[in-house]
Formats: C-alpha cells, structure tokens, sequence
C-alpha cells in the first residue's frame, strides 16, 4: 500500500516551503563544480545544510562523502538517498572551474540540491512520525570515472582501493547498514524521455590504461634507429576498431579510446605514448569477451612496430539493473504529477554509473526526471527548468521514503522479500578485485 496522498501533500509542502534554499544549493554547485574525490567544498556545503537540519552526520567517507541518518525510532528497513558530489572535465562549459575544467554537465549539482530538500522534508516531525525503520542521506564522491591515473595513483598510494565512490564506500562497508537505496538523475531530453522515466538496465564496464614504449630517435635524421610507440597506438586503436563488427549488437559494446600522451617533441620518435578506454557491456560476461578482443587489438600494435605494450586493467561498474518494485513505485508518483504519457519506462541504455554496482547486492533504482537543455557531458548542457531540476527530485525521493517506509514499512519488507541479490558482498568484491591486472607484452620478443 502506497503512503497516504495527504502525507505526500504534506512532504511537498515542506520542499516548496524551502524552495529558495534548495535552488540556491544547486545553482552554488552549478558554480562551483570539482572532480571526483576532490569535493571538499560540495562537501562542506552538504555539512553545512545537515547541521541547518540539525541532522547527525559522518563525513570524509572515501575522502568527501558526507553521510546523515535519520531514525524514525521504529523497527523496520533502512533506504539510502543519494547524490552525488562531483562534476566532470568539459572545457569550453561557460560554468566550468578555468583552471581544472571541471563542470556540472552531467546533473550531479540537482543530484544534492535535490537530496537536501528531501533531508528538509523527512527530518520534519509532522512527516517523521508516519514512517518507520531509517532513511540514510548519502552525498557520494566520484561517480565520473575520470582522471584515471590520478585516481590509479591514489590507490597505489594506498589511500582508495577503487576508482569509483560508490564501490570504494561498498568496500569500506558504508553500505552495510542499508537495505534498498534510489537516487534521480537529470536529463534534458523530455521528448523522448517524457518528464521522469526508469531503464530497465544501464551497461557496466570495465577500464583501461595502455602504455606503449618504444625507442626514441631523431625524427629527421635516423627514424630507422627508433621504435615509434605512436604508431603502435595508430595500429592497437585501428585494429579496436577492426574488430568492432565481431561484438553483437544485444550486447551493447561500446569501446572509446583516447590518447593521453603522444609523444614529448616533434622532432623525436615517440617512445612512450598512453591511452585510456572503457570497454562497457549490457553484462558482465558481454565485457570480459570484449575487453579480451581488445587487449588482443592492444598486443597486434606492438607487434607491428616491435615494441611494448602494458595494459592494466582495472574494475569499473557493474551493469545497472533497476529493480521492478521501485520502478513501480516512482512511476505511480510521477504519472500523478506528470500524467501517464510522461512516466515511462525504458529500454536498456549504454552509459554506465557504479549505482550498477549497488543494485547488484540491493533493490536500488536509478530514475531520471527532466529539467536541462543541451547534450549531456557536453558544453551546451544547462539546469534551464529549477522546479524540475531541483525541486521536483526532492519531493519524489521523499514520496519514495513514504510509499516504502509508511505503514509499518510494509512496502519496503515486501521489495526486499521478492529481491533476489545477484552477488553478496563478499562475492561482489571478489568479482571486482579479480577485474585488477597488469600485463606488459613485447612485439619484438613475439615477433
């Protein structure tokens, strides 16, 4: 039994009443955008709007995340609302930080602006009394997986395990005293999304950093002294692409590569050139054949020039699945606001977010709502509808806390009742830490 549309109408009227607050912590976000496990500020102003709500909190969890709990002092499950804390590289954003190009192109700052109005509405005691069990207020770091080898070297350093938040909180048990979890994305394509919509799965994927070495010589004077490690890359990112037609199409892959360094001075034979790349897929096994074809891709470019190469593969995000109940849940609210035409459900799409990871060992539901313009990740991309960037976000996850945690928490005892985990924990770290290896491969010694 869905929460009372009283008690919904009440949870709204609390968000409208702290609608200037709520837009202002999005739109200080938008300005003030940082890269992942770099949110110190994000993170700050979260603390500061939990302690306006006289909320108890930890953070610095995995570096930035900030973490409320909320207890109704009744028995029952515990859900997690999240959002996440970091921005990413989009040089050219008219709002992107000038010095380290980080921007907000991606929704993440509706993402808190959004949770902290659902925080105001669920610590409000006239809505707390009507709901049982707990509700964790979660800002997390570094959903982008991006600044690979800065992250890579935190985890060398020994400071982070993984590269991405959620699965570094995962591992570092901050979820260990949840049951379901949800979060709301932002897009900015109503037309074919409608206003809110649910996929039914998202790919995982897993990352790459390639290394070429060769032998440095002059250019112009003695090419045939040197091993040109960029035209080794030229052949591993050809051979990717010969082999693009041998993935099946239900298997979504997608592989994008970029060159990070190639090459030091025109007039030297490249020697040391790097790339990184996702190799993403509808399931985990999809993944390990391509990530394999493209290792294999790497090895035919050294081959060819007779160099180097080394691939470290590291654990990405497992494949999205949004689970049912919830869907079903968020829909409902959202055909009552929106009308049935603009509450949809969707197919499977081929971006990847590590909210993958936590629907695995939980019910958890990755919705999206509109609310911007523009291409996301991309330097058009713009909040140009507060209300439903901002403010409609909040009511749905606090509308979500009530359909689940109302009534005696008898919703959310029946979605952990029909929920079936695909992996433990235990069994996800194990899959994840198994993803993690080095190989360093010479063409000349093969050839």
């Amino acid at each position: 039994m869905s929460a009372s549309a009283d008690l919904k109408e009440r949870i709204a009227a609390v968000v409208e009443s702290h609608r200037d607050d709520i837009v202002e912590v999005g739109e200080t976000i938008m300005r003030n955008p940082e890269l992942g496990f770099k949110e110190f500020e994000t993170a700050a102003l979260v603390q500061q709007k939990f302690d306006e709500l006289e909320l108890d909190y930890r953070a610095g969890l995995a570096r930035t995340g900030v973490k409320a709990r909320i207890d109704t002092g009744r028995p029952g499950p515990t859900l997690a609302l999240i959002g996440e804390l970091d921005a990413l590289v989009v040089a050219g954003h008219p709002m992107e930080n000038p010095e380290t190009h980080a921007a907000h192109a991606c929704g993440h700052n509706a993402q808190i602006a959004g949770l902290m109005g659902a925080a105001a509405a669920l610590s409000d005691p006239t809505i707390l009394r009507d709901l049982c069990g707990s509700i964790v207020l979660f800002a997390v770091p570094a959903e982008e997986y991006v600044e690979v080898e800065y992250r890579h070297g935190l985890v060398q350093e020994g400071e982070l395990e993984f590269l991405g938040g959620k699965p570094e909180l995962i591992a570092r048990g901050e979820f260990d005293d949840v049951d379901l979890a949800m979060m709301i994305h932002t897009h900015s394509r109503p037309d074919e999304n409608g206003m809110a919509s649910v996929t039914a799965s998202n790919n995982g994927c897993v990352v790459k950093q390639i290394r070429y070495i060769g032998k440095a010589a002059h250019a112009g004077g003695a090419p045939h002294m040197g091993v040109n490690a960029l035209y080794a890359a030229h052949i591993g990112l050809a051979a990717i692409n010969a082999v693009r037609e041998t993935f099946r199409d239900d298997d979504a892959i997608r592989v994008h590569p970029i060159i990070t360094r190639g090459g030091d001075l025109v007039n030297v034979i490249p020697s040391d050139v790097t790339l990184e790349t996702y190799v993403r897929g509808k399931t985990t096994d999809a993944i390990d054949v391509a990530a394999a074809k493209v290792d294999r891709a790497l090895k035919a470019g050294a081959l060819a020039l007779g160099a180097e190469v080394e691939i470290i593969t590291l654990p990405g995000y497992l494949p999205l699945v949004n689970d049912q109940d919830l869907t079903e849940f968020f829909l409902a609210n959202q055909r009552v606001v929106h009308g049935e035409p603009q509450a949809r459900r969707q197919g499977h799409r081929t971006g990847s977010t590590d909210m993958g990871d936590v629907s695995h060992i939980m019910p958890a539901l990755h919705p999206s709502m509109a609310g911007a313009v523009g291409s996301n990740h991309a330097v058009d991309w713009l909040i140009d509808d507060p209300q439903m960037a901002y403010l409609e976000p909040a009511k749905a996850l606090a509308w979500m806390a009530a359909d689940l945690l109302g009534n005696g928490a008898e919703e959310a005892r029946r979605v952990l009742d029909n929920f079936q985990p695909r992996m433990s924990k235990d069994e996800y770290l194990a899959y994840q830490r198994g993803l993690s290896q080095v190989e360093r491969w010479s063409g000349a010694e093969s050839a």
